[in-house]
């Protein structure tokens, strides 16, 4: 039996996609996350810009993301071509001096988190619009992480039909999934025979909500892993902490 260990995600240098029916947990591993780089943000090494279609799970901690928060289409495709802007400024100023990016006041490291990325796909409507958001995401994913700007997007359908770009996400998350063919869907070829269970994680909240199976971009194994819940109230004190209604982040010193 494997020993337990703390679930590290990185987000610098590589894109990541999580995938999970309904209830699963993505909120867990988004907020999570943002959770984790808070530190780093309030230090002017990261960004964190949000797209929030869904106008449900980022909107509650908009206040983090000032006016790097996106929700209406429009508005989310204008985002994520600002981010495109940020990389091939980077691109430019970097060719022929560095190959992998050191995140810097200067240049800080800018994730894009995208919940519900098929809002903004697949079902989205207008095809102009969708047409920029889906250029600029597979722009991001081709060339942004090597000079610091990752994306993380999370999904509930993982047909390819539904996202194409997919296999542009050199790292997966698996959450609870529906049926067994969409385990390889997302964390590819064979990963359901090498032990990652997907949908067969428990339905029920308390069991197996935030458990994933995480396939790396260096590794072909699944590991077995579970997101902290992010309450309501962790949002609310996260907000009131970085606006400087309470003097410091849990692990900051006061």
């Amino acid at each position: 039996m494997r020993g337990r260990h703390p679930w590290r995600l990185k987000v610098h240098g590589t894109h990541v996609l999580v995938a999970g029916a309904t209830g699963a947990g993505k909120g867990s591993i988004l907020w999570s996350t943002i959770r984790g780089l808070l530190p780093a943000v309030r230090a002017g090494l990261v960004e964190v810009w949000a797209l929030d279609p869904k106008r449900m799970e980022l909107s509650f901690g908009r206040d983090l993301f000032g006016d790097r928060y996106a929700a209406t289409p429009g508005a989310c495709a204008d985002l994520l071509e600002a981010a495109v802007a940020v990389m091939q400024d980077r691109a430019d100023r970097f060719a022929g001096l560095q190959r992998t990016h050191t995140p810097t006041t200067e240049d800080p490291f800018v994730l894009v988190v995208v919940d519900e990325v098929a809002f903004l796909t697949a079902y989205q409507s207008d095809k102009g619009l969708k047409l920029r958001i889906s250029a600029a995401l597979a722009t991001l994913t081709t060339q942004g992480r090597a000079v610091g700007v990752g994306v993380l997007a999370a999904l509930q359908d993982p047909r390819k039909d539904v996202l194409s770009i997919r296999n542009l996400f050199p790292d997966k998350i698996a959450l609870r999934l529906d049926e067994s063919e969409q385990v390889d869907m997302v964390l590819g070829d064979g990963a359901r025979d090498r032990g990652a269970l997907a949908d067969h994680i428990s339905p029920i909240p308390a069991q197996g909500a935030g458990v994933a199976y995480v396939r790396l971009e260096t590794s072909p194994d699944p590991i077995r892993v579970r997101a902290a819940y992010v309450s309501d109230a962790d949002i609310r004190d996260m907000v009131a902490v970085f606006t400087g209604a309470t003097p410091s982040l849990p692990g900051e010193g006061a």
